[in-house]
């Protein structure tokens, strides 16, 4: 299964890592933020959201970081990259 198909058919959950003013001024439709540096303090939340994960931020790089943090804890989980990229994924389910 690939990135896009697992954001068009919805078969996971959504992570914004940007900053809160970051998320409030564009983000994902029924993303979740979580910000890169809560992660840790957050794991028990993110534990019971739906996996596969797919983490995006800005460009890639702090969604990157998240995913090898939470590969590590043993999640499942996908960079996304730009949540523009993941937004119009999610933008292609046909509704």
């Amino acid at each position: 299964m690939n990135l896009e198909q697992i954001i068009k058919e919805k078969q996971g959950a959504i992570i914004d890592v940007r900053s809160r003013g970051e998320f409030m001024g564009g983000h994902v439709a029924d993303s979740v933020n979580i910000p890169l540096q809560e992660i840790q303090e957050r794991m028990d939340e993110i534990k019971t959201l739906k996996t596969p994960l797919v983490l995006c931020c800005a460009s890639g790089n702090r969604s990157g970081i998240a995913k090898l943090f939470l590969a590590e804890k043993g999640l499942e989980c996908y960079n996304g990259g730009s949540w523009l990229d993941v937004n119009y994924y999610q933008s292609q389910v046909q509704q």
